[in-house]
């Protein structure tokens, strides 16, 4: 989640509801597909029968599983900013938005923990493939000034953006060890709180209370 670089969800071909519909079909298959079995196990015909559509309609949209696979990348990432994108525009206080924006990379539900298996495969995956790696390069940069600009409106931080790497850093692995089940989510939110309450001058705890 959150490691896309630029957006392929608009290169449809055909225009109209039904082909976003058919699309969002098929990235939903991708997404099963990645988070049960792997990067590995993803091919055209694995897709088409996993979303119940043809070859022909997969192949409509992608030409490659390299093709695929990017957009699959892109797709988690484009799940998590919408739901980034509403905390940034609710009325709650900038430190509240930035706990709640960590928060996103502690899978807490089934939807997170599917998102960052997927995540995580790609993140192995950029190693040995540049085009992936400048995908999720691209993505850390956005995540990296999207948290300095919180950490600046939310405190006094003398260095806001060493704070945010510090900060995505700690939730990024708090994520990896809620996902291997070393740490349960409640313990991971809580370890990321105390260090919010360090490093980030802020309203009380209270505020984070749902």
């Amino acid at each position: 989640m959150g490691m896309g670089g630029d957006n392929r969800l608009t290169r449809t071909r055909g225009l109209g509801a039904k082909h976003q519909e058919r699309r969002a079909q098929i990235a939903d298959a991708l997404l099963r597909i990645i988070d049960a079995e792997g990067l590995e196990a993803v091919n055209l015909r694995q897709v088409a029968r996993q979303a119940g559509v043809s070859m022909g309609a997969v192949q409509h949209y992608f030409r490659t599983k390299d093709e695929m696979l990017l957009f699959a990348l892109d797709y988690v990432s484009e799940r998590g900013g919408e739901r980034i994108r509403a905390r940034l525009e609710s009325d709650s206080p900038h430190r509240v938005v930035l706990r709640e924006v960590l928060a996103e990379f502690i899978p807490a539900d089934d939807t997170r923990r599917a998102e960052l298996r997927v995540s995580t495969a790609f993140l192995a995956r950029g190693l040995v493939d540049d085009r992936v790696t400048e995908h999720v390069r691209q993505g850390y940069a956005g995540i990296h000034g999207l948290l300095t600009l919180l950490v600046r409106r939310a405190s006094g931080a003398v260095d806001p953006e060493q704070t945010a790497v510090t900060l995505f850093a700690l939730a990024e692995g708090l994520g990896d060890q809620v996902l291997v089940g070393h740490l349960d989510a409640t313990a991971a939110l809580a370890v990321l709180d105390a260090q919010l309450e360090r490093m980030v001058a802020g309203p009380p705890r209270d505020a984070y209370a749902e």
